[in-house]
């Protein structure tokens, strides 16, 4: 007997379909061997990557700007043009999310403060490779750390093939490292086989690679822990089963981990999904994924469109779908999605494949407080503080030496009161002469 695909469960159950992004276990291994190419350096990154598959002995570790060329120029021309239409829709995304922040600044006594956003000088961009590489992936990551202002951009990706090699020279990537998993990380992280360490990690990957990130955090800036991918559909009896179906099958189909929800306005919605699931599934080529994927997804059902955005929210997923009589609507309820796709026209796949904004995005719930990967994930917003009269900087002297006095820190009550210029009369400061 078939085992129930997409199986329902009820609202207070849904606390516990929420896991970490990596395990216990996967998490001391990935340690000891992270600690391993710490002690050894490239020897054992490189045992590491020949013992899991990443390498051939004898090929290079880190190809470059020539081998990236090479591949773009063996690649189809088809092909090509397709990998620079799509950076081409990421890059405007990302340009138009860059000149949305600016540089800022307001008076303060005696003179300025403001901030200036100022893009990381490295990154690193994980692209998964073995059974699916991800060329797309690439061209997401490296393309958006470019429109950020990036200077020095890495590609990680194990056993890459000419696409990935061909969207890195199309992003404007320098390199490609060829190493996979924990050891990929330790590269740019560390920074062997002539790289410098970098400044930022970003890009998907499995459990290995987001352990990875998560050890070498305390040193290096990651974009987030991904942990499986997420999709949520909200549906209601407007809603064509078939192409609910297609899109959470699209989700399944990423690995036996991938989670598809239905959140359902009506039994019978469940039901038609399923039965279309099961037919879309006997000419489906990755069905085995796929079917196992389902089996482990959920469904819901909800009273309403109210209570459906409601039980998404609890989720907090990757991505979700609503396709609803009145999906414009409820956009603006959402408060828990890395990416929304409004409407039966708005497929997840056409976030996964470039139509702008980035499809490396929270999951595990932590959609709560993080968001995907955007120009912001390489900007740092640097304060800057100017004193340009400081004759007129009384009021900030004296405060911050009161507020110095009240945490019983001499020393920086006497900083800012050395500061009070001689011709200055200030009642209730300290004199210079008297503030050492």
């Amino acid at each position: 007997m078939k085992s129930l695909l997409l199986p329902t469960i009820d609202a207070a159950s849904l606390a516990r379909t929420r896991a970490a992004p990596v395990d216990r276990e996967t998490l001391a291994a990935a340690r000891s061997i992270l600690e391993d190419i710490d002690a050894r350096g490239e020897p054992a990154a490189m045992e590491y990557a020949l013992r899991f598959g990443d390498y051939r002995a004898g090929e290079p570790v880190v190809l470059g700007a020539p081998e990236l060329r090479g591949a773009l120029e063996r690649i189809a021309a088809s092909q090509r043009k397709l990998l620079e239409r799509t950076a081409a829709r990421i890059e405007t995304f990302a340009m138009a999310q860059r000149a949305s922040v600016s540089g800022m600044q307001i008076a303060i006594p005696g003179g300025v403060a403001g901030h200036e956003c100022v893009p990381v000088r490295s990154a690193a961009c994980y692209a998964p490779g073995g059974r699916y590489p991800l060329p797309s992936s690439v061209l997401m990551t490296a393309v958006t750390a470019r429109a950020a202002g990036v200077e020095s951009i890495v590609v990680v990706s194990p056993r890459p093939t000419d696409s990935v090699l061909a969207a890195a020279a199309i992003a404007g990537a320098q390199a490609v490292v060829t190493f996979g998993g924990v050891q990929g990380i330790a590269v740019v992280a560390r920074g062997l086989f002539g790289l410098p360490a970098c400044d930022m990690i970003v890009g998907p990957g499995n459990r290995w690679v987001t352990a990875a990130k998560q050890l070498v955090s305390a040193q290096t800036g990651i974009d987030m822990l991904a942990g499986p991918s997420e999709l949520v559909v909200i549906a209601d009896d407007s809603a064509r089963p078939a192409v609910v179906a297609a899109d959470l099958l699209a989700q399944a189909e990423h690995d036996t981990d991938a989670i598809p929800v239905l959140i359902a306005i009506g039994r019978d919605v469940i039901q038609r999904v399923r039965e279309e699931v099961e037919t879309q599934l006997e000419t489906l080529p990755t069905r085995e994924i796929a079917r196992e994927s389902m089996r482990q997804g959920i469904s819901l059902l909800a009273r309403d469109t109210t209570e459906a955005v409601g039980l998404s929210d609890q989720i907090g997923p990757e991505h979700l779908e609503i396709v609803t009589r009145d999906a414009p609507d409820l956009l603006g309820l959402v408060r828990n999605a890395g990416a929304v796709f409004v409407g039966e026209a708005a497929a997840e796949v056409f976030g996964d494949y470039g139509a702008g904004p980035n499809h490396v995005l929270p999951t595990g719930g932590s959609s709560r407080f993080r968001a995907g990967l955007s120009v912001f994930t390489f900007l740092r917003m640097r304060t800057w503080i100017r004193i340009d009269r400081p004759m007129e900087s009384a009021p900030l002297i004296l405060d911050a030496a009161s507020f110095a006095r009240i945490e019983h820190l001499e020393a920086h009550a006497r900083s800012a009161e050395c500061r009070i210029p001689l011709s200055a009369d200030y009642p209730g400061a300290t004199p210079v002469s008297a503030a050492f």
